[in-house]
Order: C-alpha cells, then sequence, then structure tokens
C-alpha cells in the first residue's frame, strides 16, 4: 500500500482547527496519532526526524502545533519518542507532556518542563485538561523493567467527552492484556501489525503483534473502530493492512476497520467508557 499524506505539514494543524467533528482522529504514518475529544487536542508517539530511509515525510513542524493540549509517549524509540518532535514541541507548544515514568529524566533533558510533564507508570492514571490517560505495561517482544520497577514500554487509554481511544504502544500479545482492556468500552483501538521475527531481532528492531494477534485480541472485545497501524514507514519493518482487514472480516464480521491515507480526517462517534478511576 502507498501512502500519500492527505496534507502538507503546513496545513496539517489548520485541518485539525477547522474541524467541526467531536471526536476525530488523524495517522500520521508508523504509529503516530492526533486524537481530537471536543477542543482537546492530543498528539500522541510525534515523529518527525526527515530519516533518509522514511517512506512517509514528517507531517507537521512543531512550530505549527501551537493547539496540542497533550503530548504523550508511549516509550524511547526514535519513531515514539522523537528528540527532535518533543524539544520542539516543548518550546513551541503549551502542551502538557504524558510518558512513562521511566523516562522521566530524558523527558526532562530534552526541555519538558517539570510542572508541564507528568509521567505514569502501569496501572496509573492522571486527569489533564478534561482528558484522562490510563497506563497499561506494554510488551516490546518482551516485559522489561527500571530497577525501580518501572516499565518503559506503555500503552494509553485516552477518555474525554464521553469518548475512549486505546494506542496500544509497541508490544506482543501478553497474557491479561485482553483482560485489562475488557474495563473499557472502547471506540477506537490503534494497534501495531508490523509484527516480529528472527533477523529484525538480531538487528535490534524489536517486534510487535502480526496481524493475527492484533485483531485477535480487539475482535472479541467492545471496540467500534479498529486501526492497524505501525507500517508503511520503512521497507524493512511493515505489514499490508489489507491482510489485517481481511483477516477481521472473516473471523470479526461485526468489527469495523479503518486504513487509509495519513493526514485523512476520520470522525468516530462516541460510546465509550468504563468503571475504572482516575488519579486526579
Amino acid at each position: 500500500m502507498e501512502l500519500r499524506p492527505h496534507a502538507s505539514h503546513e496545513q496539517l494543524f489548520d485541518d485539525i482547527a477547522r474541524s467541526r467533528s467531536a471526536q476525530s482522529f488523524w495517522w500520521l504514518g508508523q504509529h503516530s496519532f492526533v486524537l481530537k475529544f471536543g477542543e482537546r487536542v492530543i498528539l500522541v508517539d510525534p515523529f518527525i526526524t526527515a530519516l533518509p530511509e522514511r517512506l512517509v515525510p514528517p507531517m507537521f513542524a512543531p512550530e505549527h502545533a501551537g493547539g496540542v493540549d497533550i503530548v504523550a509517549c508511549t516509550h524511547d524509540h526514535l519513531d515514539h519518542l522523537d528528540p527532535e518532535a518533543v524539544a520542539g514541541l516543548a518550546r513551541h507548544t503549551a502542551a502538557t507532556f504524558v510518558a512513562p515514568r521511566a523516562h522521566e529524566a530524558r523527558m526532562r533533558a530534552l526541555g519538558v518542563p517539570a510542572e508541564r510533564l507528568v509521567v505514569l507508570n502501569d496501572g496509573e492514571s492522571v486527569r489533564t485538561h478534561d482528558v484522562t490517560v490510563h497506563a497499561i505495561k506494554a510488551a516490546h517482544e518482551t516485559f522489561e523493567r527500571t530497577p525501580e520497577g518501572f516499565y518503559p514500554f506503555l500503552g494509553y487509554v485516552f477518555e474525554s467527552h464521553g469518548a475512549t481511544v486505546y494506542h496500544a504502544g509497541d508490544t506482543v500479545w501478553w497474557e491479561g492484556l485482553q483482560a485489562r482492556l475488557a474495563a473499557w468500552r472502547l471506540d477506537v483501538a490503534l494497534v501495531p501489525i508490523n509484527g516480529r521475527d528472527a533477523q529484525r531481532l538480531r538487528d535490534d528492531v524489536m517486534g510487535n503483534m502480526v496481524y493475527q494477534e492484533a485483531a485477535d485480541l480487539v475482535g472479541p472485545l467492545s471496540v467500534r473502530l479498529a486501526v492497524p497501524s505501525h507500517y508503511g514507514m520503512f521497507d524493512f519493518n511493515t505489514e499490508d493492512p489489507e491482510r489485517f482487514a481481511a483477516y477481521v472480516r472473516v473471523k470479526y464480521p461485526r468489527l469495523q476497520v479503518w486504513i487509509g491515507q495519513p493526514g485523512v480526517e476520520v470522525p468516530f462517534g462516541k460510546g465509550g467508557g468504563s468503571d475504572v478511576g482516575a488519579a486526579a
């Protein structure tokens, strides 16, 4: 699938500001998304470093992202916690940053002020800018822990304005993940499908769910829209999203799937929620 960004980086946040949808998302390539809940705008895993091997160009520049309320990074890999993006957004926006507790020092070193940084560990939640963020540990091939017991890889569930979105971060399917997610009625699930294999692991490219695992994770849950991601950015680490969609059509025909181009607004209706509490 050839990816052709819908908008230039100068247009993206103008489009977001003009949006009249109550809930929308924009895929920016790889595992990077903009989420809009009412007037709140969340940027997840922004990746803008202009590597020569990129197949999808950077979708924005930090100076154009003034309307962002929250920047959330799932883990400290370049395509998820991009130093250029984090440092630039810290300078050019007033956003609150959310990151794994394991990477607090890293975020501070990139210029994020302490008063604008929220760090979470597995099972912790926070409410900021009318958005509740729940942290769920992720196994990027395997679980890792810092000496303090912090998980360096996280996924997030975002709840706001009656809508709920799960961003899996980078993860394989681990025992207990599906049970954790069953606590929510998810409007959108953003799941990686690029998979894993011995060659990539040998080359220090840590893997994720294969497309069947991603579909089987969300298919039995209360999910309205499944969005495969983490493909199409690098030739050496990709997958065909149509395989995910075809598998879902056969096995979970009631589950809707979105596949499209970067920079396209995708409105989604609300209907999610949970009984999970959040710490203020």
